[in-house]
């Protein structure tokens, strides 16, 4: 009998909580094109929807490559297509592929429009990273480094990114969201594997929380939420306006003391929610800052 996912299950697939990770570079890099009075709606547009491609496809790309290792087959968190048996691997691979292809077609009318040809190479690297985050025999997800690559692809490469291809520049601000939102990006993560570091442990997934053990890696989440304040205050000595990134302190309060009190499980759930909501309200406000400052 032929498995079909319904909507609704596809809809959780694609895993939308997670969008905040996309959406948060684009804020933030467009944010410091336009302190440079460089901001183009068309060239972030796109940057916007290449992103949201390609975190939806890596969710599909996770769910497919954890379900067919088993991985997913005792999950705390939501259910997964191809573990919860709702989808074929296949249809789940393919629709991972669709969304790396549309991605792809997207990343090149970034290109043409901004003139960038060699980032062109940046994409395939990303859609290469995307895969083999989870994908292939060796996947660096299951050696401790995925915190490593989130850092990187959501903070440098995506806010750099999105700030180079409308102002053919880099400035420090710039780098200063990157590192915010890459710290962000990786909290997310660690949030995650924290709340699955029994379950990755029987199934031979050493994600650095694995790696590290409960106790360190609630340390690195708290580091990691707080660094980007540490942004706010320098940003603030040159831009009062940048200081209303303190409000996005507000909704990892709840999130800071369920990870300090040592909860596990499902009561760790809101905390990925919470520090991704979080992530994008200091990516809007410090990139209005950035803009009007």
């Amino acid at each position: 009998m032929i498995r079909m996912a319904t909507f609704a299950q596809w809809v959780e697939g694609a895993r939308l909580r997670t969008w905040p990770n996309a959406i948060a570079p684009v804020l933030a890099g467009s944010g410091a094109a336009a302190g440079t009075d460089a901001f183009g709606l068309p060239l972030a547009a796109l940057a916007l929807v290449v992103a949201l491609l390609l975190i939806t496809g890596v969710n599909f790309a996770n769910d497919y490559s954890d379900g067919i290792r088993g991985t997913d087959a005792d999950r705390v968190g939501p259910q997964r297509l191809v573990g919860s048996g709702a989808a074929p691997p296949g249809t789940v691979r393919a629709a991972a592929f669709a969304c790396f292809g549309l991605a792809a077609i997207a990343g090149l009318g970034v290109v043409v429009l901004s003139g960038h040809w060699w980032m062109i190479a940046v994409g395939a690297v990303c859609i290469v990273g995307a895969w083999f985050y989870t994908g292939g025999r060796r996947p660096y997800g299951y050696a401790g480094f995925g915190e490593l690559a989130v850092f990187v692809f959501f903070g440098p490469v995506a806010v750099l990114g999105t700030l180079y291809v409308q102002a053919d520049t880099i400035t420090g601000s710039g780098i200063g969201a990157a590192v915010a939102v890459g710290t962000f990006s990786s909290a997310v993560l660690v949030a995650n594997n924290l709340r699955d570091i029994p379950t990755d442990a029987t199934t031979d997934k050493r994600t650095l929380a694995v790696l590290l053990g409960d106790r360190d890696t609630r340390t690195l989440y708290i580091g990691l939420v707080l660094a980007p304040f540490v942004i706010t205050t320098l940003t603030g000595l040159r831009n009062s306006l940048a200081l209303l990134g303190f409000l996005a302190l507000a909704p990892l309060l709840a999130s800071l003391r369920t990870v300090t009190r040592g909860d596990t499980g499902t009561a760790l759930l809101p905390v990925l929610r919470d520090t991704g909501l979080a992530m994008l309200a200091w990516a809007a406000l410090t990139g209005l800052a950035f803009a009007f400052g």
